[in-house]
């Protein structure tokens, strides 16, 4: 030992110098790779462009502003774009995890690519948070660490079948047009194979004819939940059927305002249009309802999704147990529940859920 030391002693003025700088930065490089006292939560986003995605993320961006105030926990959030590409939103939960984030948040493209990224969050110990887009059940159960915060696609077909049920009951001398007794309607679809477009298509018209109602559909198609594609689908459907169309069920807001779209084009009357009916209460979908375009909607509770994602978030940081910050089914799940939007309680709800808001849609 002591010929090692004193061998080191003598070394040149470079090899010195360049221990020395070694010596140097050794403890600033442990500095980097230790985590501060903030909760760093990656959110990961199937595609920011949604419009009851874009509500959702920015409500979680307030409420975390809200904690910060309460609580003196310092929360950054890092959000990105997927852009409809699971390719890409995995390129962006595997940054989340370079750069050391305490909890992922992902709104998953694909919902068949979540064991890669269960994967590589267990990997390094980061608890995962899907939302909106739930994986398979088999996909949750892979690690103790998983979560799904959201709502059940099964309950909000069956309440948008529930608002045309409960019109074709009041109203059905005026819904009834052609006063077949039989309800005709047209379906605007999600993506294909989504789980929530095939759920809410399914159970939206099984609570009509489980209440009795006789229906029959007319046409349906695919609109990948965007108002243009709506719109363009619609336009065909008017030319094709005219006012045959009685009802017009669709499995969003943003597609259900491209049918409304499509009928301000077409220069028919609002007393003639066909009944439309949505799904999410966004805010430009509130404004239809407002003015009647837009029969009703079902409230996807945006905000309560936001607030249980970061009461999750908060716990698993502090090492507490989740079940005591929200409430939790089978371990994995947090269930947030579906309401109906009319006129006649569109302003109550408004307050009750801090429902957003904007300018009203144009007339005419």
């Amino acid at each position: 030992m002591h010929l090692t030391t004193k061998n080191c002693s003598f070394q040149s003025p470079l090899k010195l110098l360049a221990l020395a700088l070694v010596l140097i930065l050794l403890p600033s490089c442990g500095t980097t790779e230790q985590q501060d006292d903030s909760l760093r939560i990656g959110v990961a986003l199937y595609a920011q462009d949604d419009t009851f995605i874009s509500a959702l993320t920015q409500n979680l961006e307030w409420l975390a502003q809200e904690a910060e105030g309460e609580t003196g926990l310092k929360i950054n959030l890092f959000i990105s774009d997927g852009r409809s590409s699971q390719a890409t939103q995995m390129d962006q939960v595997d940054r989340f995890l370079a750069r050391q984030c305490d909890v992922l948040c992902v709104n998953i493209v694909d919902r068949t690519a979540a064991a890669v990224i269960i994967d590589k969050a267990e990997a390094e110990g980061v608890p995962l948070i899907f939302f909106n887009r739930q994986p398979v059940a088999e996909d949750i159960q892979r690690w103790d660490q998983i979560y799904y915060v959201g709502a059940s696609a099964q309950e909000s077909g069956e309440l948008q079948g529930r608002l045309v049920l409960d019109a074709w009951r009041q109203h059905q001398d005026l819904l009834d047009r052609n006063a077949d007794g039989i309800l005709q309607y047209a379906m605007l679809e999600g993506e294909p194979g989504h789980q929530d477009a095939l759920l809410r298509t399914e159970y939206s018209i099984k609570a009509l004819t489980d209440a009795g109602v006789e229906v029959e559909k007319l046409t349906n198609d695919t609109a990948n939940w965007t108002r243009a594609q709506a719109a363009a689908r619609t336009k065909q459907w008017l030319e094709e059927f005219g006012g045959e169309i009685e009802v017009i069920f669709s499995n969003n807001d943003d597609m259900a305002l491209g049918a409304i779209d499509a009928l301000k084009d077409s220069q028919w009357e609002q007393q003639d249009w066909p009944l439309i009916v949505g799904v999410d209460a966004t805010a430009p979908a509130l404004e239809a309802v407002a003015s009647g375009q837009l029969y009703g909607t079902v409230l996807n509770d945006g905000r309560g999704q936001a607030q249980a994602m970061l009461d999750l978030a908060q716990a698993l940081w502090a090492g507490e147990d989740p079940a005591q910050a929200v409430t939790l089914e089978d371990g994995h799940y947090v269930w947030l529940p579906y309401r109906l939007v009319t006129q006649d309680n569109l302003e109550r709800l408004r307050e009750q859920y801090h429902l957003l808001t904007r300018e009203p849609l144009p007339s005419g």
